[in-house]
């Protein structure tokens, strides 16, 4: 589960495998759906004033879970058909707006049994020479409930599955640092209707020193103004992202040429606090579906 850069990614890791029954497979997937953890905040900012912060980490579960917290690196990357990933390294990471080295949580493992809850305290440590802007780091929060056992098969052969289920989620942490700037640029868009829907490419380059935080509204529109269909959500730039959008024709006395309607903004983000917020500048572009 990927959230635009202010939310969880949480990944499923499936261990020792054995011999996996039609069954024993229903059965993994309602496990699956209740293992886990909860965190909060979903965005941890630290700055050179603050350079302390904090997350919680609840079990919800009915089993005790073992936890082990650790830092990495990855940022919102895209494809030339807009779609986004995050993949995190946790290890070899040159980049050099990094923040995992000198970022340290406290406690690393843990124990939380049913129903239990733990602070997880964040300290940063950073270099003396950090240039203005701003430096990223993920927080992987690594879940383990031990060892599922599935029933044995009623029929010959007694077969049986054994796996370790662990969990992970992965949160954004921010560290900031002298005079911040917020700039996006829409390098290029272009919109083209593929059978009953008009796919939305856009093309975004982070041209400040934070990260783009904002909201993204396109609307698709026919050629006397009536909405034909909207797309809202929240946007998260880093550096360079190509943003795919896809905008249902629906059926209607609508008339061609249907044109796109974009428009970006820092404000109306109710994910991330105002006072976190870095607002920027705002973008609105119209064009002609091909």
């Amino acid at each position: 589960m990927i959230r635009d850069g202010s939310s969880p990614v949480r990944l499923t890791q499936r261990l020792r495998w054995g011999v996996v029954l039609a069954s024993g497979l229903l059965f993994f997937l309602a496990v699956e759906l209740t293992a886990g953890v909860l965190v909060a905040p979903t965005v941890v900012i630290l700055s050179d004033k603050s350079r302390t912060g904090r997350i919680n980490v609840e079990n919800p579960g009915d089993k005790p879970k073992e936890i082990e917290i650790s830092l990495g690196f990855g940022l919102p990357i895209s494809d030339s058909l807009g779609k986004v990933t995050i993949a995190v390294q946790d290890s070899n990471v040159t980049d050099p707006r990094s923040a995992m080295k000198w970022i340290s949580a406290f406690p690393r493992k843990f124990r939380l049994e049913p129903n239990g809850s733990q602070v997880v305290r964040l300290v940063a440590r950073p270099p003396s020479d950090l240039s203005d802007g701003e430096y990223w780091a993920q927080i992987v929060v690594k879940s383990q409930e031990g060892e599922i056992t599935f029933p044995e098969d009623s029929g010959s052969g007694a077969i049986t599955t054994k796996l370790n289920m662990i969990m992970k989620t992965v949160i954004a942490l921010k560290y900031r640092t002298g005079d911040l700037t917020a700039e996006l640029e829409l390098t290029s868009m272009e919109a083209q209707q593929v059978d009953s829907q008009v796919v939305v490419l856009c093309n975004l380059a982070n041209r400040g020193n934070v990260s783009y935080l904002g909201v993204l509204t396109c609307r698709l529109l026919d050629a006397d103004n009536q909405e034909i269909s909207l797309h809202k959500s929240n946007l998260a730039v880093y550096r360079d992202l190509c943003r795919g959008i896809n905008l249902p024709v629906k059926k209607g006395d609508f008339k061609k040429p249907y044109q796109i309607s974009l428009h970006i903004t820092g404000k109306g983000r109710t994910d991330v606090p105002r006072e976190d917020m870095v607002y920027g500048n705002e973008i609105t572009l119209s064009i002609v579906v091909e």
